[in-house]
């Protein structure tokens, strides 16, 4: 009997300790300071931004737009390692971890404490510091721009800076693609918690504007000059003669203005500036003094500016200036 009591009381020590090592290696691994952190970056590089939101103490500002706290806005993130745990003297965890980002590599320092115990064995954490950040977008020329292709607008003025928070860390790449406009892509990798970065999107007129409105004026042009007077309604040529003429006029086109296009005073508004053009006139005209007749065949220079607003549905509308 003795021995048999002897057995379980070895058996039980020895569940008693292999249970406080599995406790001790738990606590060390998934339920410790850089267990929490690294749960919060395999969440981001699966594209999980419900569960990256969920941890505790990822902050979200008020003040600030949340439109790229979701998974289609996340960026690449992988070879996470854990690289270094320090704590202070109020025992706040300082955790390292480097990473893969793009195709660059870095390293962000997480503030993490501790917040209570699970069970009473495993302890738990908080992000002392949200790894939330701020990008401020600038858009110019538009209000409309993408980041890591999502559509968003910025502010309502085209020089105020919209505030939208992101996760930390993350690369993210801001741009406009639209029927008629475009912006250059800057990428900025963002690896500071609570920083702000300052992100520019410069809108200007694609080579699809510049070809619709050069057709547009085009064809304007071409239908003025079938209008048989000398001075074509509404049309930005004509000519006047201290004479009578006697043929009937005949206009065409010689040469066309070149189409430019820059940006106007507001969102939504473009300007071409002044180019010079010329129309073709063909008129016989006879001489009030003394009869005789004389064929008028010259090209009659003009210049034309338009103002061109991009309206709903990429709707141009097209005005002279002038």
């Amino acid at each position: 009997m003795r021995r048999v009591v002897i057995t379980w009381s070895v058996a039980f020590a020895v569940l008693i300790g292999a249970f406080a090592i599995t406790v001790a290696t738990v606590n060390n691994t998934l339920y410790s300071a850089g267990g929490f952190v690294g749960s919060y970056l395999n969440a981001l590089s699966h594209k999980d931004a419900a569960t990256a939101l969920q941890l505790p103490g990822v902050l979200a500002s008020e003040d600030s737009a949340a439109d790229l706290l979701t998974d289609a806005a996340l960026g690449d993130i992988s070879d996470i390692t854990l690289e270094d745990d320090d704590t202070d003297s109020d025992g706040i965890h300082t955790v390292t971890y480097s990473y893969t980002i793009g195709d660059q590599q870095a390293e962000t320092d997480f503030q993490v404490r501790k917040t209570g115990n699970f069970l009473g064995l495993f302890p738990t954490w908080s992000f002392d510091t949200s790894p939330l950040a701020t990008v401020a977008v600038t858009v110019l020329h538009d209000d409309r721009f993408r980041a890591n292709g999502v559509n968003l607008t910025a502010a309502a003025q085209p020089t105020e800076s919209g505030g939208f928070l992101v996760f930390t860390p993350g690369i993210y790449s801001f741009d406009h693609s639209s029927t008629y406009l475009t912006a250059d892509a800057i990428t900025a990798p963002i690896t500071e918690p609570g920083s702000v970065t300052t992100v520019q999107v410069n809108v200007q007129a694609n080579a699809a504007f510049v070809a619709e409105l050069n057709t547009r004026v085009r064809d304007f042009l071409d239908t003025c000059a079938t209008q048989q007077v000398l001075l074509p309604t509404s049309c930005p040529f004509g000519k006047t003669f201290d004479n009578r003429i006697d043929t009937t006029p005949a206009w065409s086109m010689s040469v066309y203005p070149q189409v430019d296009i820059i940006p106007g005073d507001g969102v939504g508004s473009w300007v071409m500036p002044q180019a010079g053009a010329a129309a073709h006139l063909s008129v016989e005209v006879r001489s009030l003094y003394d009869g005789s007749r004389t064929q008028f065949d010259e090209d009659i220079p003009f210049a034309v500016a338009y103002g061109i607003t991009i309206g709903d549905n990429d709707l141009l509308a097209i005005r002279a200036l002038g």
